[in-house]
C-alpha cells in the first residue's frame, strides 16, 4: 500500500510576511488533512526549495507525492518550472509524484473574494448603492494571456455576482493596464465609490503597492471613495479549494485548461512558444533568500517579468 503525503509548492518571495502568511496557509492544510503527511517548498527567493519538503516527504516513507501550485495562475511557473523540478526530483529518486491543477477560477475562491469585498464595503463610512459602486479588480499580470483572462473572467463573475455598476480590470505588471491607469480611468467614468480589490493570495511588494496606488490616484480625485478590499490570504474557503485540488488528484482530475495553452497551440501573437521546451528558469534562483537577509545580490525579479520573457527563458540556446 503506497504512503502518500501532500506538497504544496509556493512561488516564494522575499518578502517576510508573505512567506509567514504561506507558512500559515499550509499549517491550515496540515490541520484538514490529518491523513497526511503534509509538506512545503518554494520555486525561488524564499527556503525551504522545493526538493527540501520532497526530501522530508521521502523521509518519512511517503512514496506518492500529491502536489499542487500554492499560486493562483497557471502561468509559466505552473506550466513550466514547477513540473521540471517535480519529473526531475521523481526520476532522480524513483518517487511517484503528481502534481494537481492550479487553483484557477473556482467558486470557492470566488466566494472567498466576495466576503472580503463585502467586509471591505462594510467598514466603508457610509452606504453607496452597488450599482454606483465600481469593482477594480487586479491581478498579478503574467506573460501568459490565458492567465491574464483569468483575471478578466473572475471580475465578470464578481461584478455580476455582487450587483456592482462595472468593473475593471488592472494588472500589477508584465501586462496591461496597471494599476495607477486603471484607476484613473475608473475614476472618471462618475461612480461615487471605487472598491479595489487584489486578486492574489498573499501580501507583498505588489500588492503594498496596489494599496499604495490607490491612495495616490484617490488623493487627486476627492469626489470619488476608494475602498480598499484585502487580498484571500487564508480564508477558510481558500483552504478548501486547496484541498479540493489535492482530493481532485486522487479522483484524476488534474486537466489545466491547456486547450488555450501556449506552449500547445497557436495563440494569437505567441506563435514562437508552440513547442517551446518545457524548461525551468529557475534553478539559479532557487532558495537565495527572502528581503530579511541577503538581499543585495539578487537580480530584480520584478523587472524581469515586467519586460516580458527574455528570449534566454522561452527558448535556451541551441
Amino acid at each position: 500500500m503506497a504512503t502518500i503525503g501532500v506538497m504544496v509548492c509556493g512561488h516564494g518571495s522575499r518578502d517576510v510576511n508573505a512567506v509567514a502568511e504561506f507558512q500559515r496557509l499550509v499549517a491550515g492544510l496540515v490541520k484538514r488533512l490529518p491523513q497526511y503527511a503534509v509538506e512545503s517548498g518554494f520555486l525561488e527567493f524564499a527556503r525551504p526549495i522545493l526538493s527540501d519538503g520532497l526530501d522530508r516527504l521521502r523521509a518519512g516513507g511517503v512514496d506518492h507525492v500529491l502536489a499542487v501550485p500554492g499560486m493562483l495562475f497557471a502561468a509559466g511557473h505552473v506550466k513550466n518550472d514547477v513540473p521540471s523540478v517535480l519529473n526531475a526530483y521523481a526520476a532522480e529518486h524513483g518517487l511517484k509524484i503528481d502534481f494537481g491543477r492550479d487553483l484557477g477560477i473556482d467558486p470557492k475562491l470566488l466566494a472567498a473574494a466576495r466576503d472580503r469585498i463585502a467586509e471591505a464595503l462594510e467598514r466603508a463610512p457610509a452606504p453607496v448603492p452597488r450599482e454606483q459602486t465600481l469593482l477594480a479588480l487586479i491581478g498579478r499580470g503574467t506573460s501568459d494571456p490565458d492567465a491574464n483572462g483569468n483575471v478578466a473572467k473572475v471580475a465578470r463573475m464578481l461584478w455580476e455576482g455582487m450587483g456592482f455598476g462595472w468593473a475593471e480590470v488592472g494588472y500589477s505588471g508584465v501586462a496591461h493596464p496597471r494599476v495607477d491607469a486603471t484607476l484613473e480611468r475608473a475614476s472618471r467614468l462618475g461612480f461615487r465609490r471605487i472598491v479595489v480589490f487584489p486578486w492574489f493570495l498573499f501580501t507583498g511588494v505588489l500588492v503594498r503597492r496596489i494599496y499604495r496606488q490607490t491612495d495616490e490616484v484617490a488623493a487627486r480625485h476627492p469626489g470619488t471613495e476608494f475602498v480598499k478590499a484585502g487580498y484571500l490570504g487564508d480564508h477558510p474557503l481558500v483552504l478548501d479549494a486547496f484541498v479540493g485540488r489535492i482530493e481532485g488528484i486522487r479522483s484524476g482530475d488534474v486537466n489545466m485548461n491547456c486547450l488555450l495553452c501556449k506552449y500547445r497551440e497557436q495563440v494569437i501573437g505567441y506563435e514562437a512558444a508552440v513547442g517551446a521546451p518545457q524548461a525551468a528558469h529557475h534553478h539559479h534562483v532557487e532558495g537565495i533568500g527572502t528581503d530579511s537577509h541577503h538581499h543585495h545580490h539578487h537580480h530584480r525579479h520584478d523587472r524581469d517579468h515586467d519586460v516580458g520573457q527574455r528570449p534566454a527563458e522561452t527558448l535556451p540556446a541551441r
